[in-house]
C-alpha cells in the first residue's frame, strides 16, 4: 500500500510539474507578445510623431503662401483705382484721332514745301 501511495504522490507531482511547465510556457509567449506589442508601439509613436512634424511644415509653407497671396491681392486692389477705365481710354482713343498731331505741319516745313 506505501507503494501505491508512493506511485499515487508520485503521479501528482509529475501533473503539478507538468502544469507548471506550461504555465511557465504560457507566461513566455505573453511575455514576448507584451515585448512585440510595446516595440510596435513605440514604432507607431516615432512614426505619426514624423508625420505630425511634416504636416506641421506643410501647414507652416500653406500659410506663408496664403499670406503672400493676401499681401498680392490687397496690393493689386490698391493699384486698380489707378487704372484708366474702359470707358475713358476709348474717349481718349476718339479725341487723338480727331486731332491726329501727324497731319500737322510746321512752318519751317511748310515753307520748304512752298519753296520747291
Amino acid at each position: 500500500m506505501a507503494e501505491e501511495e508512493g506511485n499515487y504522490v508520485e503521479q501528482e507531482f509529475m501533473g503539478i510539474n507538468t502544469r507548471i511547465r506550461s504555465l511557465e510556457e504560457k507566461q513566455r509567449i505573453l511575455k514576448d507578445r507584451l515585448l512585440l506589442i510595446g516595440e510596435n508601439l513605440i514604432e507607431t509613436k516615432e512614426k505619426t510623431h514624423e508625420e505630425i512634424l511634416e504636416l506641421k511644415k506643410e501647414v507652416e509653407i500653406i500659410q506663408q503662401n496664403i499670406t503672400r497671396m493676401k499681401s498680392f491681392l490687397e496690393t493689386a486692389s490698391a493699384e486698380f483705382s489707378q487704372f484708366a477705365r474702359k470707358e475713358d481710354l476709348e474717349i481718349l482713343s476718339k479725341q487723338a484721332k480727331m486731332f491726329q498731331p501727324l497731319e500737322f505741319v510746321r512752318k519751317k516745313n511748310s515753307e520748304k514745301l512752298k519753296n520747291k
